[in-house]
């Protein structure tokens, strides 16, 4: 893409702005002759079709239409209204030359974070109609953001990838919440629901006027009959109240107002006029379009529904942007509910949604690069060779983490059955011990023990991962930590995970658990059992029944018949249980030992290329993972 617009069409006052490929800060478009254009449109009596401001007062208009957004979801006929005024500005930009047929580029248009998917593609699809460059819907909260932190606007420290904030976008017909935590929007079960904006007070203070004027009962009635003048008026309001408030101090020793002549019928005079105590009642008073509560009061309730159903932490910045959010007293309502929060007021809130989408379509082309090279790392060997380099330490750290519990787990319980009788014979144990081990290394109690040592081992493999997308995250300007497997694999509040359990495929090192198994039980039940009954201050007592059965037999059969001996109970019972217990405790390292001596002799390559490709797949998968959920480097 050669040039990304971002195109706030908001329900009061929209703006479009540019940015080209390796431009550094979008520039404002004007929309006959305004940066910010009014979001208004008139259809005149020859049928041109007129936006912006002077859509409000054309003489000739038959037809005016404002503040239509705020009806997409739940008046039809709004669509037909945003077709129109969008179709006006993309004649616009066409006939100021700010858009050219053909060009590569696309526009991102924001819309409130509570919409949903099926409503943002009906949005989208009002664009395409109308043959937009390829177009898509963000959030204008994450947009508003966006622009804040590309502007260096946010104060000089504050980590937006480690911090957690909320976006409060005080529209014209919405309050809208969003939740940004690690860099990615949050859905917020509150956001888009508060459904109060500037423009409530513009009609609050039209009708406060009107209720003050003499001729109210007829001009009430032309509103009803003629919404050309009603829109018109409460225009006029809109201008005024931001009149005031850019300037509270000065307009209380200054009238603060406007007379506008409605010449529908016979001419009618209204007065509109802004004070402390219309403030005042703006804010605070009670109003039938909020069913008698007060601006105040519906704002501070949504703003502590969001508190409430916060997925994550309490938000270290609340950045609040929209007109209203430059009054002073929105900022103290924030303080109220988020005592904890820093807040911040966005600079230039009528631009700031525009340059952040703008500035939103630029970084999406560089995250689509940036996960290209990520693919690109995948299909390579890279992660294959650090995998296959560290295998060896993988299988070490494996076996210790298994022998002792695999000895305490699998093997005593076998030996403690035959103590017991219910094992007839030593061979019987031998047959019995490796059906055990077999299942316990296949068992959730075993890859359990793998976790830790698992992901010790992915330690040292990630720090040398990092050597190939470090360079990556650089290249792209993307924060290097969002591809740290080291820094993944301690944060428990992460939804993706590397499994250590699995990660480890005991049920495919076949030649592991064979060398594992008659390790063990060589070492056991080494010289057919001999081991077991003759060796240590116990098998004293057993000496007889072996100095027997050298008489009978002979020693060169001893072994073999000890095996199949049904050796009775009361001698088996003068072995206890902790000289077995302590013989396991004797044997263990020798056990792990013996496994280590084993990788060098018996080990399979195929089985152990199968491993690494299994390994290497899922870190591969993890990176792709990663890379996809990396919205915005937005520092």
């Amino acid at each position: 893409m050669e040039r990304y617009f971002g195109f706030d069409l908001g329900d009061a006052e929209s703006a479009v702005s540019v940015l080209k490929k390796d431009g550094s800060e979008p520039k404002v478009l004007k929309i006959r002759d305004s940066g910010s254009v009014i979001t208004a449109y008139a259809r005149l009596d020859n049928q041109e079709l007129v936006i912006g401001e002077g859509a409000c007062y054309h003489p000739r208009a038959v037809e005016r239409r404002l503040r239509f957004k705020s009806r997409f979801l739940t008046d039809p006929e709004s669509e037909t209204d945003l077709q129109r005024f969008a179709g006006g500005v993309l004649g616009e930009l066409y006939l100021d030359g700010n858009l050219i047929r053909g060009e590569d580029c696309c526009f991102y248009v924001g819309c409130p974070a509570g919409w949903s998917k099926a409503d943002r593609e009906r949005y989208r699809r009002i664009f395409e109609r109308l043959g937009y460059p390829p177009v898509r819907i963000i959030s204008e909260s994450r947009a508003a953001l966006v622009s804040a932190c590309q502007s260096r606007y946010l104060q000089v420290g504050y980590d937006i990838l480690s911090n957690p904030v909320l976006v409060v976008d005080i529209g014209s017909s919405t309050t809208d919440f969003a939740y940004i935590s690690k860099g990615r929007e949050v859905e917020l079960q509150t956001a888009g629901e508060g459904r109060l904006g500037g423009g409530l007070l513009d009609e609050m203070l039209l009708d406060m006027c009107v209720a003050e004027t003499p001729e109210e009962q007829e001009i009430r009635r032309v509103f009803a009959e003629s919404d050309p003048w009603r829109s018109y008026c409460e225009f006029a309001a809109r201008r005024l109240k931001e009149k005031y408030f850019s300037d509270e101090a000065y307009w209380q020793d200054e009238p603060c107002r406007q007379t506008i002549r409605i010449t529908q019928g016979r001419p009618l005079s209204l007065t509109l006029s802004m004070d402390r105590d219309k403030a005042e009642r703006l804010l605070d008073g009670p109003s039938p379009l909020l069913m008698g509560r007060s601006f105040h009061e519906v704002f501070a309730d949504s703003l502590r529904q969001t508190r409430e159903h916060l997925s994550g932490e309490i938000p270290s910045l609340l950045f609040m942007t929209g007109g209203v959010s430059r009054l002073k007293a929105v900022s103290d309502w924030c303080a109220e509910v988020y005592p904890e929060s820093v807040v911040i007021t966005g600079n230039e809130p009528e631009y700031s949604v525009s340059k952040g989408l703008a500035w939103t379509g630029s970084i999406d082309e560089e995250m689509r690069a940036f996960r290209q090279d990520i693919e690109n790392l995948r299909d390579s060997s890279v992660v294959e060779k650090i995998v296959a380099a560290n295998l060896e330490d993988l299988y070490k750290k494996a076996a210790d983490s298994l022998i002792e519990p695999m000895l305490r787990e699998a093997a005593l319980p076998v030996i403690t059955r035959w103590r017991d009788g219910q094992i007839r014979t030593l061979a019987d144990v031998d047959e019995q011990m490796q059906k055990e081990i077999t299942a316990w290394l296949r068992s959730d109690a075993a890859k359990e023990y793998l976790v830790k040592p698992v992901t010790a081992w992915l330690k040292p493999v990630s720090y040398a991962l990092e050597e190939h997308t470090v360079p990556i995250c650089l290249k792209h300007k993307v924060p290097y930590r969002a591809l740290s497997l080291s820094s993944y694999l301690s944060v428990s509040d992460i939804d993706l995970k590397i499994d250590a359990k699995d990660v480890f495929a005991v049920e495919e090192a076949t030649w592991m658990l064979d060398t594992v198994i008659s390790v063990i039980v060589g070492l056991l039940c080494g010289g057919g059992g001999i081991t077991l009954i003759a060796s240590g201050f116990a098998g004293i007592a057993a000496g007889a029944v072996l100095s027997l059965l050298i008489l009978f037999i002979g020693k060169n059969k001893m072994q073999d018949a000890l095996l199949r001996a049904n050796i009775p109970g009361p001698v088996r019972k003068l072995l206890p249980v902790s000289y077995f217990e302590s013989r396991l405790g004797k044997i263990s390292e020798e056990v792990r030992d013996k496994f280590y001596q084993s990788l060098e002799q018996d080990k399979n390559d195929e089985i152990s290329d199968r491993l690494v490709r299994e390994i290497s797949a899922q870190i591969e998968s993890c990176l792709v993972k990663m890379a996809e959920v990396v919205e915005i480097p937005l520092g």
